[in-house]
């Protein structure tokens, strides 16, 4: 059926007691409907209950939410200039808003301000003085109690799936697992880290100039830098003279935070419309970063998503990058190697040479020769010592001795899909394809116990009476005969055991390392010994990661351009995307008791030598305790191993 013109009153039928079905049937029921309204509604009445739920573009509806949306004002302090901006808005509220099309906007504007005039509504000189205000409309938003739009979006389109139409029409509260005080911290690490990137890569330029003739009226600037778009924590400014600006709130005093060398390639010049940014310290030069990124953090036992934030700004662009951003992992694939490793009879003391290697493959030389980031070889090393330095060589060698198809087929236990997992020994340096929120998952398993959990949003959902619909199963990550809360509900699902408990504890052991002595050390500033992770940097720095954890909670920070390219040398994992975590953890980890898991059954700690990894009675500098499991004990040393040599240098290498 096809969509015909309506009636206002058909459309106050339609917009409160019907769905949004095109068919015959509807259509009568909204005529029927349009009668009985008519019947026991004045005009007036009927036209108030329109104008508080028309759709007037960008998620408002009826006149107040619009007021309060592109003034920031209630309707009865508008003038009347501001009112016929919105009475222009419902012919076509999406792409007429003056957000959408400023221009356009004023053009509706001015038409029903004519209209006006002519039915004798607006005296002459009123008519005038309305075509001459200066439109102040922006985005002054609502008041969400939580930013986390993603989030939103998520939730929006689980519930339409599970509940087509009706999720729009009947009145559904859904409630999600994000957790206010994460998802503010998560915000904040993200902006602060991709601001952080951008200032390390110079200024770009103002993003627009204004002639020095429009400078002196500040009111009329205000007004102009009030309908620029707003990014973020990012403020719109005018430079008035050395130091001094003017945004729409009011002047702002930078001193000589303009000249720092962030903005050493710009010449400032009055006119100059830039953006400002507040930080602790005060107001500083800023820019709309170029880079992307995502965040997402939730609980490794459960799965519950507690904060997620997809990209610098939901408003800049909708594309969900923790969702939806398939991106090499680099080395934070490297655990799910070794955990096929673990599953073969590798341990952790196990020893694999860091020397030069070269594989066939189709190259102008016809092979394919791995190396490690620094462009050195390291000679014969430990697992847990290659893991935590990130030897590159070290994670091919062991991947071509496991097998491929063995170790691909071992990582879809974590979650991974087969179709994006490369099938051959690049696997190793992580060129599968993963997003954000599927490597959270994959690391749950490790910092759970080996257990497989699904990430989820959605806790439960609510009834027009506040009846629970719908409620997410408790998900417990524990054998099935372990205790779980009396208090619970029937709906307990136990996570399946994907990963020995053992290697889950020796892989969390080992990543712990990480960040006591590896590419992760910057971490140890935290002050906590019960956190995990992995730092990862793919070809050419085009991605930057950080998965790291502990027992109670787990995130990982993604860096990136939408469209891949380099991030810049030395743009590593451990630069541009482990101060995202650092930030966010710094923020939540207060909160949190300490989290490190107990030993399980079967595990044994043997004094081994340092270089060879074998098991001895010395217990000298050159000993250490490791972890194996009781299946899988290492030799006893013979003799006395000598050190190994000093790194050899080789030539300079931009992989990993």
């Amino acid at each position: 059926m096809r969509q015909g013109g309506s009636t206002i009153t058909m459309q106050v039928a339609r917009n409160f007691y019907l769905s949004r079905e095109k068919s015959f049937r509807r259509k009568a029921l909204e005529i029927l409907l349009a009668i009985r309204i008519e019947q026991n509604l004045s005009k007036d009445q009927i036209l108030g209950l329109y104008v508080n739920k028309i759709f007037l573009g960008n998620r408002a509806y009826g006149f107040g939410a619009a007021a309060d949306l592109y003034y920031g004002r209630p309707a009865d302090q508008l003038d009347v200039a501001e009112m016929a901006l919105l009475a222009g808005l419902p012919k076509a509220p999406s792409r007429d808003n003056p957000l959408a099309n400023r221009q356009r906007a004023l053009e509706r504007r001015d038409y029903v301000l004519g209209r006006m005039h002519a039915l004798g509504y607006l005296d002459a000189d009123g008519y005038r003085r309305a075509l001459a205000h200066v439109d102040t409309a922006g985005h002054y938003g609502f008041a969400p109690q939580l930013e986390a739009d993603h989030v939103a979006e998520m939730a929006r389109a689980w519930m339409l799936e599970r509940y087509g139409d009706a999720a729009y029409e009947n009145g559904y509260q859904v409630v999600t697992t994000i957790l206010g005080t994460q998802q503010r911290a998560a915000n904040q690490a993200l902006r602060s880290g991709l601001q952080a990137y951008d200032r390390r890569h110079g200024f770009r330029g103002p993003i627009g100039r204004l002639p020095d003739t429009e400078l002196g009226d500040q009111v009329q600037l205000r007004a102009r830098l009030r309908a620029l778009p707003t990014a973020a924590d990012l403020l719109p400014a005018v430079r008035l003279s050395s130091g001094q600006y003017l945004s729409a709130a009011g002047p702002i005093n930078l001193g000589d935070r303009s000249a720092d060398r962030f903005g050493a390639r710009w010449q400032p010049r009055s006119g100059d419309v830039v953006y400002l940014s507040q930080g602790a310290d005060g107001w500083r030069l800023a820019q709309l970063p170029q880079v992307e990124g995502a965040f997402v953090a939730l609980r490794p036992g459960t799965g519950a998503i507690t904060a997620l934030v997809g990209g610098y700004d939901f408003n800049r662009s909708r594309f969900n990058r923790a969702l939806q951003a398939q991106r090499q992992p680099g080395s934070t694939f490297k655990p799910f190697i070794y955990a096929a490793a673990l599953a073969t009879g590798y341990t952790a003391a196990s020893i694999i040479n860091d020397a030069p290697v070269a594989f066939p493959a189709e190259t102008p030389d016809g092979y394919w020769r791995p190396e490690n980031y620094t462009g050195r070889f390291y000679g014969p090393t430990r697992l847990r010592e290659a893991l935590a330095q990130s030897r590159n060589l070290v994670s091919v060698r062991l991947l071509n001795a496991v097998g491929v198809d063995f170790t691909r087929r071992y990582c879809l236990r974590f979650g991974f899909a087969a179709e994006r997992l490369p099938p051959n020994l690049s696997l190793a340096l992580g060129t599968a394809s993963v997003t954000p929120l599927e490597l959270a998952a994959g690391y749950a398993v490790i910092a759970n116990g080996g257990f497989r959990v699904n990430p989820y949003v959605v806790e439960r959902v609510l009834d027009s009476q506040g009846q629970v619909l719908w409620q997410a199963p408790q998900v417990v990550s524990c054998e099935a005969d372990c205790e779980v809360d009396p208090a619970a509900t029937d709906a307990v699902t136990h996570a399946p055991r994907v990963l020995p408990a053992t290697d889950a504890y020796i892989l969390n052991s080992m990543l712990r390392d990480v960040i006591d002595h590896g590419t992760a050390v910057r971490a140890k500033t935290l002050g906590r010994a019960d956190l995990a992770g992995k730092t990862g940097t793919t070809n050419d720095e085009r991605d930057a990661w950080f998965a790291g954890f502990n027992s109670h909670l787990l995130a990982t920070a993604w860096v990136g351009f939408d469209q891949p390219q380099s991030l810049g040398k030395g743009e590593t994992g451990a630069r541009a995307a482990l101060p995202i975590w650092m930030n966010f953890m710094s923020a939540i980890l207060p909160e949190l008791p300490v989290g490190s898991p107990p030993a399980p059954a079967g595990l044994v700690a043997l004094r081994i030598d340092r270089h060879s990894g074998q098991r001895t009675a010395d217990s000298g500098p050159d000993t250490l305790f490791e972890w194996f499991s009781a299946d899988r004990l290492p030799a006893i040393l013979a003799t006395q191993t000598p050190p190994p040599e000093t790194p050899t240098p080789a030539r300079e290498s931009n992989l990993f």
